[in-house]
C-alpha cells in the first residue's frame, strides 16, 4: 500500500508540473514529477504512488493510455489517479471516470481545489 502523502505529478508543461507539486507539499504532501506518460510508468513501478496526478494531452503516450497502463499494474487499484487537465466539459469528465479516472482535476488549479481532492482520498 503506497504511502498516503505520496503523489506523482505528470504533465509534459514544467510550469504545470511546478504548480502542482507546489500545492501538494504546500498541504503536506510529497511529490514526485514525471514530462511524460512513459517516465510515470517507470516511476510508478520503482515506487508507490498514492495519487497520480495525469495530464490528458501529452505527446507520446496519452494521459487515457497511461492511466488504463497504470490501472494494470499490481499497485494500480491502490492509485487515487485523477485527469489533470483542461478539458472542462461535462463530456469529458464522464469519458474520463468512465476509462478509469477517479476524478477530474480542470486546469488552473488552486490550493483550495487540492484541498477538497485530498479531504475526498480519506
Amino acid at each position: 500500500m503506497p504511502d498516503r502523502a505520496t503523489a506523482l505529478v505528470v504533465d509534459d508543461h514544467p510550469t504545470n508540473r511546478l504548480i502542482a507539486s507546489a500545492l501538494l507539499r504546500s498541504v503536506g504532501w510529497q511529490a514526485t514529477e514525471a514530462e511524460s506518460g512513459e517516465a510515470a510508468l517507470a516511476l510508478a513501478a520503482s515506487q508507490p504512488f498514492r495519487l497520480v496526478l495525469l495530464d490528458i494531452s501529452m505527446p507520446g503516450l496519452s494521459g487515457e493510455e497511461t492511466c488504463a497502463r497504470l490501472r494494470a499494474t499490481p499497485q494500480g487499484a491502490a492509485m487515487h489517479i485523477v485527469a489533470y487537465t483542461a478539458h472542462a466539459f461535462p463530456e469529458d469528465r464522464e469519458r474520463l471516470l468512465a476509462n478509469g479516472f477517479d476524478d477530474t482535476l480542470i486546469k488552473p488549479i488552486s490550493r483550495q481545489r487540492i484541498e477538497e481532492l485530498i479531504t475526498h482520498l480519506g
